[in-house]
């Protein structure tokens, strides 16, 4: 399978998180990617690991005449330019967006920031856990105590790289229809305050509670929670349903002897029975017990674990790449996944361009 994007080429500039993750993903689904970089950035590669797969990587000094020369050479041929340095940055190095539509007036210019290219805080700079403070998602988010910083998932990732792919995809159809460049925003506030929208709509509703833990979907009810086994490891109950909740009692041995659910003030009582009775037995003897069941409960896996484990595996969720296991291409297309795009290679600009027109 060549890849469903086939024959689009990418200009990646060089940046960290969500820009080289957008990079990784249209190469996996079989764009042609180069990726611009600072000449001696071996360290800032190796920190990337296999998010960097699958590009041409060209190293150019943008401050100088040739090496901006160079880019613009690649500008004026890429159908998208990703890039996330601060507002800015790329129209001092004479690449914004003005001047790269003038290179190349049918590009999609990919522009990706956390605070967006304009408002007060556009300068500032910041990281993942200050974009989802702003936006409300990381308040919602922990025990009763104190919120907790779901890794990087929520603004890197989902609130801005999915964001960045969704404009850069929307755009090229655009492109197609209307023969202009398009010039796409994404920033993690916007993206991450969107993927907030049902528990924003259900908070108008009056649905949810602006308290951490108190809610069906944040660990504030016992059927929707992580609960702690005889081998110091966990079990993850999503019992939402009255039927999966009923199963989940039947397979527990708690049926008739734990009280109502439907009365929060119950919620304390019940979730001690769960506490009580998940301990009684390791993970992976519960996760045997609850095989083929819909109670709605699933073994917490580790990183280390979670290759392994028998769906994942049957489905090739994971691939094998540089010695160990990377998430693999998703989605599939007609049945197919797409393949992991192989190891980066360092070309010069001159045999990037010929790639491409090789391609085109």
């Amino acid at each position: 399978m060549n890849g469903v994007l086939s024959g689009l080429r990418v200009l990646e500039f060089a940046a960290i998180g969500p820009v080289p993750w957008t990079g990784m993903l249209l190469a996996d689904l079989g764009a042609s990617v180069v990726r611009i970089e600072r000449p001696g950035s071996a360290s800032e590669r190796d920190t990337l690991g296999a998010v960097r797969r699958g590009r041409m990587q060209v190293e150019l000094d943008l401050k100088s005449t040739a090496g901006r020369e160079a880019a613009e050479r690649l500008v004026a041929q890429a159908d998208v330019l990703l890039e996330g340095l601060r507002p800015g940055v790329m129209e001092r190095l004479g690449l914004g967006p003005d001047a790269a539509l003038k290179l190349n007036p049918k590009l999609v210019y990919g522009r990706m920031t956390g605070w967006g290219q304009e408002g007060p805080m556009a300068q500032q700079a910041g990281h993942d856990i200050n974009y989802i403070a702003l936006t409300g998602a990381l308040h919602a988010i922990g025990g009763k105590n104190k919120p907790v910083p779901p890794l990087n998932l929520i603004g890197d990732f989902g609130g801005g790289g999915a964001f960045l792919l969704i404009g850069v995809l929307a755009a090229l159809w655009q492109v197609k229809a209307s023969g202009r460049g398009q010039v796409v925003d994404a920033a993690m506030v916007d993206g991450s305050a969107a993927l907030m929208a049902m528990i924003y709509g259900r908070l108008l509703l009056g649905q949810w509670t602006d308290q951490r833990a108190s809610n069906p979907l944040d660990g504030g009810v016992p059927w929707y929670d992580t609960y702690r086994t005889a081998d110091g490891k966990f079990m993850a109950v999503g019992a939402l349903e009255p039927q999966f909740y009923q199963e989940l009692l039947d397979r527990l041995g708690l049926a008739g002897s734990v009280p109502d659910r439907k009365d929060s003030r119950n919620w304390p009582a019940i979730r001690q029975r769960f506490e009580e009775v998940f301990a009684s037995r390791t993970r992976d003897e519960w996760a045997r017990h609850f095989a083929g069941s819909d109670a709605c409960v699933s073994p917490v896996l580790s990183l280390a674990e979670a290759p392994h484990d028998a769906h994942l595996a049957s489905r090739g969720t994971f691939a094998g790449w540089g010695g160990g296991h990377v998430p693999a291409s998703a989605p599939r297309f007609n049945g197919e996944r797409p393949a992991v795009a192989a190891e980066s290679r360092r070309v010069s600009a001159d045999e990037a361009l010929a790639r491409w027109a090789r391609s085109s």
